[in-house]
């Protein structure tokens, strides 16, 4: 089975301040998001970045076969959630945008109003498939790309960059205490035996602080000398797939010319050791995944094609 994730960026009907401007552009983007899932076919697609979820619909409908949506009630001030694509029916087990009870609001802009909860909110389910049990949560923690008052992206001077940059990383741990609270709950002290696996866009790459919150107890990483090594901590450990991935092939977007790896995929003991294959884009090209290079304003890309986002995906050997 094939499980994945990927911002489908910027997923509106025509019309609105956000998606497309006319219908042309819209059918244009929905062809190039369904082929490329057409192509992956996976049994359980997490996505971001859902601004209409009638627009989500209209994606399903052009899929071939019978697929299942479940989408998160958290959305962000411009209306986009999580949520997923699955071939089974997923079971929804939480959906939630709340701060772990210790922690205390985050300040979120130089007005220093508190900010107590996940910008987006994390959903999480389970499918049942008669090969395995999977419990999944994905997410859309706080972009690194920074917006200023009034609707601006660029600072009016670099302490105004320095501080609103601080306080997206503050959201960001925050939102990644979260999640790692959530994946406590998915885990159960069980990662031995349970089939779990945490997955979204991260907004940062695989040694951000932020990213390795979410990995719980240290060492075993994939590729070091304990990852075969038993310990207490592969209970509740979560492992990133991302070594895994060709090298050439280890990012998911583009920013500024620089290749990044910011939409992940982590996984518990049991279902590390039953990954068969890891990558980006698509499972039949031959080349990278072609992505286009973004800058600072997200709304440049207003009603462009596809997404600036390449699905990251993992595929899991079941049965015996």
């Amino acid at each position: 089975m094939l499980l994945g994730t990927w911002n489908l960026e910027n997923l509106y009907r025509p019309g609105g301040p956000f998606g497309p401007k006319d219908k042309a552009a819209y059918e244009t983007k929905l062809a190039a998001l369904a082929a490329v899932i057409t192509e992956l076919d996976p049994t359980l697609l997490g996505v971001q970045e859902v601004g209409d979820p009638d627009a989500l619909a209209d994606l399903v409908g052009m899929l071939d076969g019978s697929w299942h949506i479940a989408l998160s009630a958290h959305p962000d001030e411009r209306g986009i959630r999580v949520g997923f694509l699955s071939r089974a029916l997923p079971r929804v087990l939480a959906d939630t945008n709340a701060f772990p009870g210790k922690l205390r609001p985050v300040q979120g802009d130089d007005a220093g109003d508190p900010v107590s909860r996940a910008g987006r909110g994390f959903l999480a389910v389970e499918i049942a498939t008669p090969a395995l049990t999977l419990k999944v949560a994905v997410c859309h923690l706080k972009s690194k790309l920074l917006s200023y008052p009034g609707g601006r992206f660029q600072p009016r001077d670099e302490g105004e960059r320095a501080r609103y940059g601080a306080y997206a990383l503050y959201r960001r741990a925050a939102e990644a205490a979260a999640l790692r609270a959530l994946a406590d709950e998915l885990l159960a002290g069980e990662g031995r035996t349970r089939d779990v696996a945490v997955l979204g866009d991260l907004n940062d790459e695989v040694q951000a602080a932020t990213t390795q919150i979410l990995l719980g107890p240290p060492g075993s990483e994939i590729g070091t000398p304990g990852y075969e090594q038993p310990d207490r901590g592969d209970a509740t450990r979560l492992w990133d797939v991302a070594p895994l991935i060709p090298a050439d092939r280890r990012y998911s977007r583009i920013n500024s010319g620089r290749r990044e790896l910011i939409d992940h995929i982590l996984v518990s003991h049991r279902l590390v050791h039953r990954i068969g294959e890891a990558d980006t884009g698509l499972p039949a090209s031959g080349d990278t995944f072609r992505l286009p290079s973004i800058g600072a304003d997200p709304g440049e890309r207003r009603g462009a094609p596809g997404s600036d986002h390449a699905p990251v995906w993992v595929r899991v050997r079941v049965g015996a």
